[in-house]
């Protein structure tokens, strides 16, 4: 096998980039099912990554906890790898309210979603290159474990044009419908084809130009690329595979098998509710899937068409669903970044899937084959995935106790090391808090101060700011576009500091950090596990001043091993640098424009650059997404319909 995977970056690996790459690439050549990366917080592990991704010439999965660092990881290989298929899969749902009953307020909440037509494009193209192809890379979140089609019906109706291949106009467009496109002669988007005289034009779902098919009879006479708003030609083609316009397609005649055991399956259901004297569940359950039924016969689609998968695909009773991890080769490499985060979060999808649909099915709003429609189980994936590479700074023992190879990075290629960290007692650590800031302020810097709880993080603000101190809280309840201008202000001088629970999430690394303070450091939790302390300290390290003072009384546990962790790696940090004659010097970036603020006109969105709509909507999107965790759907509906407003006023 030639060489496929084509690494292309003008940096060369550096510091303990070489051992560690060397290290995974030997783990894995060897056969070890898991191996772990453990690399601090800008040490590049991507292009670790990266590297041996190249080496190895295999497929990758790279799996993160949020669609966020996705994006992130995405641009980053894309830039290493421009020659070869580097994907991008993640949830295309912009706003997502699941089908739900609550049986104490007797209350039905309609599945509800919006789903973001440039996701959808993403995941389409990422089945249809993992089915046609083998240098691809997958960057995905864990929605890469909930069901999908098959990939043998998804291969198996893709639809190959050749020109001068025998093919009727009409012929192509019952194909194209049976794979989910719909004709539409006025509006022509992705996934809609038109049919003019003896000229088809198609719109892939998963491309940006689309398609003229010219016919002369029943033969194609030519295919041109065109553009899609225009009509312009963009170039000519002898062939083009056109595949499903969606991820779960069925033949016709898997839906009519499908439709037989659905109904037999209804009625053992209604038998069994009647028998129960639960005669409205009964009903309920009969009125709904019959409906469904009609819907799928006809169209060969109905609304949660998804809760019938296990018929449409025939597969036994308990038996898991596909998912994308089906579409790999068995030689692909898994990587989960983040690992102590996003391994957890795998694990634990499969049980909060089922209780939400355990209680739909009680009450006649589903049947009990819906069940088969959900993540895998933890033990699922780890029996379907190959060899997997957890990555973290702080990999959970879980990884550290499975893994044959637990290769280490230590050394940032700017030669910054990890932040010194102090100990001082509680007893007036408000105040000793005020004056570090005020000694930080005055050369630059800026600070971190992470709390126990909300509330303390708001009056100690409070406290702060009556003592001539320039700071902001943030935590859970400012909404998304404010933390954004939070984090702006902070970097620009318009605050010293900012005071929160847990400053750990993504998007907190702000250079002119030089210290971080830990009030009550000694309360053990999962705000002071020695994983999280790592973390916080981390903020602080891409400033060459870096510190952390951690306020404790007794030394703890999770005090002792994170102390011990952050001295050696800074100790291995500075032999380093001083053997290789190397300075430290802070990471420096520019300062974001200003994003919407609270009050502000929707209307000068498009004002603003592609990177700083992109990074509004993300921040919408999130916000939208906590706000339907926590039920409370009538604001995220307004996030929702803000996303839509932008992206339609900026497609203009």
């Amino acid at each position: 096998m030639g060489e496929l995977f084509k690494l292309s970056s003008k940096l060369k690996p550096s510091g303990d980039q070489p051992q560690a790459i060397d290290s995974i690439c030997k783990s894995l050549e060897s056969g070890s099912k898991y191996t772990t990366l453990i690399g601090v917080t800008g040490s590049g592990k991507t292009f670790t990554m990266a590297n041996v991704i190249a080496r190895l010439n295999r497929p990758a999965l790279v799996i993160s906890h949020n669609k966020t660092l996705s994006a992130q990881l995405y641009s980053e290989f894309k830039e290493f790898f421009p020659d070869n298929a580097v994907e991008y899969f993640v949830s295309y749902y912009d706003y997502y309210q699941p089908e739900a009953y609550i049986p104490q307020t007797d209350t039905y909440i309609e599945k509800d979603s919006s789903v973001n037509d440039d996701i959808e494009k993403l995941r389409i193209s990422t089945a249809g290159s993992l089915v046609s192809r083998r240098d691809v890379i997958v960057i995905a979140t864990v929605s890469c474990i909930y069901g999908l089609g098959s990939p043998d019906d998804f291969k198996n109706m893709m639809i190959p044009l050749r020109k001068g291949m025998l093919l009727s106009r009409e012929t192509l467009a019952e194909k194209m419908i049976d794979i989910r496109y719909s004709r539409n002669n006025t509006s022509f988007e992705r996934g809609v084809f038109r049919v003019r005289g003896d000229v088809i034009d198609i719109f892939p779902a998963y491309l940006d130009s689309a398609l003229r098919v010219e016919f002369f009879g029943d033969e194609i006479e030519s295919m041109k690329k065109i553009d899609p708003l225009t009509g312009d030609t963009l170039g000519r083609l002898d062939r083009f595979d056109l595949y499903p316009a969606t991820g779960f397609v069925t033949p016709k005649d898997a839906v009519e098998r499908a439709a037989v055991r659905i109904r037999a399956e209804l009625e053992e259901r209604v038998g069994q509710l009647e028998r129960e004297n639960k005669l409205i569940e009964a009903q309920r359950i009969k009125m709904r899937t019959e409906q469904d039924l009609d819907m799928l016969l006809e169209t060969g689609f109905c609304t949660g068409i998804e809760n019938y998968s296990r018929h449409l695909a025939g597969r036994p009773a308990g038996s898991r669903p596909w998912c994308l991890l089906d579409f790999f080769p068995k030689d692909t490499v898994v990587f989960i970044d983040e690992s102590h985060v996003t391994y957890p979060q795998i694990r634990g999808m499969y049980l909060g899937d089922r209780s939400r649909k355990e209680r739909l099915i009680e009450y006649g709003f589903r049947l009990p084959s819906a069940l088969d429609n959900r993540p895998l189980r933890p033990e699922e994936f780890d029996a379907i995935t190959g060899q997997t590479v957890f990555v973290s700074a702080t990999p959970a023992q879980f990884e550290l106790s499975v893994s044959d190879t637990v290769a280490e990075q230590i050394i940032r290629p700017t030669g910054l090391l990890d932040p010194e960290m102090i100990v001082r007692p509680t007893k007036g650590q408000v105040e000793d808090c005020a004056a570090e800031i005020k000694s930080a302020a005055s050369r630059g810097e800026r600070v971190f101060v992470t709390t126990l709880t909300k509330r303390m993080s708001e009056e100690i603000t409070d406290y702060l700011r009556e003592n001539g101190v320039k700071v902001e809280y943030l935590h859970s309840d400012i909404d998304a576009i404010e933390r954004v201008d939070v984090l702006r202000r902070l970097r620009m001088g318009e605050s010293d500091a900012l005071v929160g629970v847990n400053l750990l999430r993504e998007g907190l690394d702000v250079p002119e950090v030089s210290l971080v303070c830990i009030l009550d450091a000694d309360k053990e939790g999962f705000l002071r596990s020695s994983t999280s302390l790592i973390q916080t300290a981390g903020r602080a390290a891409r400033h060459e001043n870096g510190r952390v003072i951690l306020y404790a009384d007794n030394m703890t546990g999770s005090l002792k091993t994170a102390i011990e962790t952050c001295s050696a790696r800074r100790a291995a940090q500075a032999a380093y640098n001083e053997s290789h004659n190397i300075t430290p010097k802070s990471v420096t970036r520019p300062i974001e424009s200003p994003l919407i603020k609270r009050g502000e006109k929707l209307e000068n969105v498009e004002r603003k650059s592609k990177g700083e709509i992109a990074e509004i909507v993300e921040e919408l999107r999130r916000e939208m997404l906590a706000c339907a965790d926590r039920l409370d759907f009538e604001r995220a509906a307004v996030l929702r319909d803000q996303i839509k407003y932008i992206r339609d006023k900026c497609a203009k």
